[in-house]
């Protein structure tokens, strides 16, 4: 109250005072800085003859907290600090005692050390002090071995019907975590459990609840049985309810995942879904949070049917209007997913939703703003981007993303409201804000102008003037890149000129190689804008970046050209054929100057048929897919590869031959469910040969678990054509398959008549050696981002644990934190791939994903000693185990 009466009278001060003062508060930590070493020295205090019950509680704390974040004691550290905590009983500190309880559970180093606190905790658990009666209770149950437990269970049994709930929610929470070793232990309480669930207490009778269903969880039909008995008027509480709310939250859970494995639909005969009435009833409980279960239950049954989720939906409105925050982003949230599959249910909550765009809670203003846009119909789309307007300004970038996604799916719904929505697009692109959100409006705008033909002049437009003031040099070049595609096609060309010769001026050497190359495309394209844009790449041969110079050089010598009377084609010399014709020029040492016609060219089809048969040739597409989603759709569209599922992820380009070979071939590895296909991408760089049924065999004796599948050849391989040949390997769902794959290159060669240009009738099988496939663990992982690691990582548990040290010897540490995400080709999560400036240690959080959904968590923990030798610790949490194991084989090989 004396901080407060001292605020309220203090004089104001400006924002930049606040702010500043809120960044200091926002930086502060307690922690901030403690090692390991200097808290065990601080642990002293606990055998001073005066006991500290403060001090001692900090020093505990700060030890908790360093066990917490991976930090783990040796043998001799953890004894010592049990045998220094254990003096701390004799201290009568409540506080303190609490404490103690706490950081016994986490540091007991071993079975000799427990027998030593056995007796004075079997001491409290008969005290009538009901903290410590609960407290011992949860510490024996983590710390004794299976023989002391049933010495105890006697205790342990009285204590589950105990009259204090604080000692009978204790064991009951215990018991949970013992039935991962004690299954059978626990099974003799059922009597007492039972007993338990009639508490009167609600969080007694929650924990039993959860308890009778973990012990069951591995019998579909007992867990059905204890359901019905919970559910019905005859069952274990009289009138068939559950009084306490979590508990009925939970028993929604249940009964949602009985509904779910009994595979029962809306649509299935005339019998309704079992226990479906029980979840409506919960729909008029008294708590909130049971009535929100069970609407969120009811919205995420399989394929629900109107009629179900229309009681849901009304209760979800009625909970927009909620005073609580809480109740209103709950409900909001819902409603944001059920609109993505029956946007039409979600539209009676249309002008409650409006109402929320307001709320002082950002995430709530977000959720509405994206529920509306996937819920508005085509003539509320200006009224909602007007409202929009004035709320994108107080949200985080995250939250911008979000929208700006929306707006997106919106204006491709309504193509006819792309003004208004373009429009939208480029007021926010003209606001502050980072690159990944600047980089999310420009993906919209190139997606709309893709899209929608009518949208193109004005997105260009908007683009120029993003670039007038555009600080992300990546966006600046895509854009410009952009208007060289586009722009020498749009109704007036010369309009974009002005915009893009401002770059060679105003801004870096990328951007301004960019600009330069947009502008030879104006000119090879647009004949009567070649003299002034040849004039401005004049200017550009004075500019002082290599770079930019050599590209002007380049593109003027062409320009130039005596053949450039006539119209141009577009640029079509390849930069490996301008490169090697580069290289013998230098090696022949003439003096004549070098001729840009005398590089070779890709040769266009000169037999329509042929052309029409390449066409059809859905194994080798002329452009190669570069995204993940061109990719699926390339592969979907190979008869043989179509029914492999959904792909899970795509590995970077591997070249596999070398720069100046008869044949130049790339590898890109696609996984999935229960397959690899290797893509070989092959270009044939002998003009005078025509290559046939070109496949790539790998040889599986270093694979195992890998089944060779079939070839998918490429019919054809021209001259400086690109095509596709596939390889199918086979694995089983789950299995990390991988070796070293020798391949080789199988073709028939048809030789070129030099008088018609056209192959041979006879030809010849040859075949060429390729550089070996690597097949590994890091090919299996995709980066997963996470918005809140550490709540994941917990609930992973301990017991998913597999962690490991490494030596990495004298390196900077930064570079080596970057060389380790690399590695693992994980997601770095909440910005800790960088490393603050003179750190001696640091923590890396990495998220990545396995075939199958099986997530992958990773805590990196670096240190450097005084010789500047860089140590990691790697701490993997997962599901699956092979999947940990994977992680360290993926570090140890790198």
């Amino acid at each position: 109250m004396a901080a407060t009466a001292q605020d309220a009278s203090a004089p104001l001060r400006g924002p930049e005072k606040k702010d500043e003062d809120r960044e200091e508060d926002t930086e502060y930590s307690p922690f901030y800085g403690i090692e390991k070493g200097a808290v065990l020295q601080e642990a002293r205090c606990f055998n001073d003859p005066h006991i500290d019950p403060r001090r001692c509680q900090q020093v505990i704390t700060k030890l908790l907290y360093l066990i917490c974040q991976g930090e783990s004691l040796t043998k001799k550290e953890a004894t010592d600090v049990f045998f220094s905590v254990t003096k701390l009983y004799q201290s009568k500190d409540a506080n303190l005692r609490r404490m103690v309880y706490l950081v016994i559970k986490e540091v007991c180093p071993g079975s000799d050390e427990v027998i030593i606190i056995t007796s004075s905790l079997m001491k409290d658990m008969n005290s009538k002090t009901e903290l410590y009666r609960s407290n011992a209770l949860r510490v024996l149950c983590s710390i004794t071995d299976s023989q002391l437990l049933l010495q105890i269970e006697r205790y342990l049994k009285q204590a589950v019907v105990d009259k204090s709930p604080v000692v009978a929610s204790a064991v009951l929470t215990s018991a949970l975590h013992l039935l991962a070793a004690n299954t059978d232990l626990v099974k003799r309480w059922t009597n007492e459990i039972q007993e338990a669930v009639q508490s009167k207490n609600a969080m007694v009778q929650f924990h039993a609840v959860a308890l009778l269903h973990a012990l069951r969880s591995n019998d579909r039909l007992a867990v059905t049985k204890l359901v019905q008995s919970l559910t019905k008027p005859s069952g274990i509480m009289p009138g068939g309810v559950v009084r306490s709310p979590l508990a009925h939250c939970l028993l929604v859970r249940y009964v949602s995942q009985v509904i779910r494995e009994s595979g029962a639909t809306a649509g299935t005969g005339s019998e309704p879904r079992p226990f479906f009435d029980f979840l409506e009833g919960c729909l008029r409980h008294k708590s909130e949070s049971v009535i929100f279960e069970a609407a969120r239950a009811i919205c995420n049954l399989k394929d629900v049917s109107t009629r179900e989720l229309t009681p849901a939906i009304t209760i979800l409105q009625l909970f927009l209007s909620n005073n609580k925050p809480i109740v209103r982003f709950a409900a909001v949230r819902t409603l944001n997913k059920v609109a993505m599959t029956h946007p039409m249910a979600v539209t009676s909550c249309n002008i409650d939703m409006e109402s929320l765009i307001s709320d002082h809670n950002r995430s709530i203003a977000t959720l509405a703003i994206t529920t509306l846009l996937k819920t508005g119909n085509e003539a509320s789309v200006e009224r909602l981007i007007k409202q929009i307007g004035a709320f994108m300004s107080d949200i985080a970038d995250e939250f911008k993303i979000v929208v700006v996604e929306a707006v997106q799916a919106l204006c491709l719904k309504f193509p006819q409201k792309h003004r208004a929505l373009m429009a939208f697009l480029s007021n926010v692109l003209r606001e502050d804000g980072g690159f990944e959100y600047k980089k999310a409006i420009v993906d919209a705008i190139l997606i709309l102008i893709r899209e929608i033909p009518e949208a193109k002049d004005s997105g260009l437009a908007h683009l120029c003037e993003f670039i007038e003031d555009c600080e992300f040099s990546y966006l600046a070049s895509q854009i410009l890149h952009l208007l060289g595609t586009e722009g020498p096609h749009s109704a007036d060309p010369a309009k974009y000129i002005r915009f893009i010769y401002n770059r060679v001026i105003l801004e870096n050497a990328t951007v301004r190689a960019a600009a330069v190359s947009s502008l030879a495309k104006f000119a090879l394209a647009v004949e009567g804008l070649r003299p002034r844009v040849i004039t401005l790449l004049q200017r550009a041969l004075y500019d002082n970046d290599d770079e930019v110079r050599d590209r002007a050089t380049l593109y003027l010598a062409e320009l130039q050209a005596p053949a450039i009377k006539a119209p141009l084609a577009p640029w079509n010399i390849a930069p490996r054929n301008l490169e090697a014709s580069l290289q013998t020029y230098l090696a022949n040492g003439t003096d004549q100057p070098f001729n840009l016609a005398s590089v070779p060219a890709a040769p266009a089809p000169k037999d329509k048929k042929d052309k029409d048969k390449r066409k059809q040739d859905v194994a080798s597409p002329k452009k190669a897919p570069t995204a993940p989603s061109e990719y699926a759709r390339a592969l979907a569209a190979v008869p043989q590869l179509a029914g492999l599922g959904q792909l899970f992820r795509s590995s970077a380009v591997a070249l596999l031959t070398e720069e100046e070979t008869e044949y130049t071939v790339t590898l890109i590895k696609h996984v999935f469910p229960s397959a690899v296909v290797l893509q070989f991408n092959c270009t044939n760089t002998v003009a005078e040969q025509m290559l046939e049924n070109v496949t790539v065999t790998v040889d599986l004796s270093e694979a195992e678990e890998l089944e060779q599948g079939p070839l998918i050849p490429l019919t054809h391989m021209a001259y400086k054509e690109e095509g596709q040949t596939y390889t199918l390997l086979r694995r089983e769902p789950g299995v990390l398959a991988g070796g070293k794959l020798e391949a080789v290159l199988h073709f028939k060669v048809k030789e070129i008549d030099p008088s018609t240009g056209e192959p041979e009738e006879e030809g010849y099988q040859d075949e060429y050696q390729l550089e070996d496939v690597e097949l590994g663990p890091a090919d299996y992982i995709k980066p997963v981002h996470l918005g809140n690691f550490r709540y994941e990582w917990e609930q992973l548990g301990e017991e998913s644990e597999v962690a490991d040290e490494y030596g990495l010897g004298s390196r900077d540490l930064q570079e080596t934190v970057e060389a380790v995400i690399h590695t693992l080709g994980m997601q770095a999560c909440e910005g800790t791939d960088a490393v603050p400036p003179n750190a001696r240690s640091h923590t890396a959080l990495l998220a990545g994903e396995f075939p199958g959904d099986v997530r992958a968590l990773v805590r990196l923990s670096f240190g450097v000693d005084a010789s500047r030798q860089v140590a990691m610790k790697v701490v993997v949490r997962s599901a699956d185990d092979a999947v940990a194991d994977a992680v360290h084989r993926i570090i140890q090989d790198g």
